[in-house]
């Protein structure tokens, strides 16, 4: 492939990929395992995952983990649940490839919400991957898009009862930049064959490409994902023109 060809593709890549990572439970009782034993699965498929992220070059990704309504869960799964993201975190931070990629982590949503071995590991991976600049990873945690745009809006308040804005300066871009994340995914991938969205990114995603794929998390593998880059590059992205 010559270099101009190679550009081409690279451009038609999308740079920020979304994921609703739907469909633990049903594969867990699909194999008769405890229903809450597929969250385990599915962190070996966010690994995965974004190990072929990298491999074709797409640099921020951000995964919908865990909403503001699934505190709502059993206690038993619920306890599962939190001893592995404590786990998993905890796990990551000594993870190399972490390092080598210069992977930045971020949090976005309620996390003030976890029980606080969560919250502090979260805090520690922050911290850890801060001043890395090469890949960018967003865990949605203690997440609702309702509940993001809720949350701006009162810092948006707040911010003009102390005169630092004037509410007619007021407008969309104002509104990003107090929203958990600015940067807008191109792609967003729903698993589990659910066709909605769920409330995931609701001001980010209005131009984003849905692709809705009716396997598993846990069993949605490469082929699947270069299905969709595939799909997305012939997509006309009009923005509303």
């Amino acid at each position: 492939m010559g270099e101009d060809a190679r550009l081409n593709e690279e451009e038609k890549l999308p740079k920020h990929v979304g994921c609703v990572l739907d469909g633990n439970r049903r594969f867990s009782r699909r194999l008769m395992l405890k229903p809450y034993m597929g969250h385990k699965l599915g962190a070996k498929k966010v690994k995965e995952f974004l190990r072929w992220c990298r491999e074709i070059g797409i640099r921020e990704v951000t995964f919908f983990t865990f909403s503001v309504e699934n505190f709502d869960r059993p206690k038993k799964e619920f306890d599962y649940l939190m001893n592995l993201f404590a786990r998993e975190f905890k796990n990551i931070i000594n993870d190399k490839e972490l390092y080598e990629n210069k992977i930045k982590i971020r949090f976005i949503g309620r996390v003030w919400m976890f029980p606080k071995e969560v919250q502090e590991a979260m805090k520690e991976l922050e911290e850890k991957t801060k001043r890395h600049d090469r890949y960018f990873v967003n865990f949605a945690m203690a997440y609702g898009g309702r509940s993001e745009i809720v949350d701006a809006a009162k810092k948006i308040v707040a911010d003009v009862k102390n005169f630092k804005i004037d509410i007619d300066e007021i407008n969309e871009d104002t509104i990003k930049e107090y929203l958990y994340m600015k940067s807008e995914p191109d792609m967003i991938i729903r698993t589990s064959g659910e066709v909605r969205t769920s409330g995931f990114l609701l001001y980010q995603s209005s131009y984003s490409e849905w692709f809705f794929v009716d396997k598993h998390w846990p069993e949605f593998e490469k082929e699947d994902f270069l299905k969709c880059i595939e799909e997305f590059k012939y997509r006309e992205r009009r923005f509303g023109k």
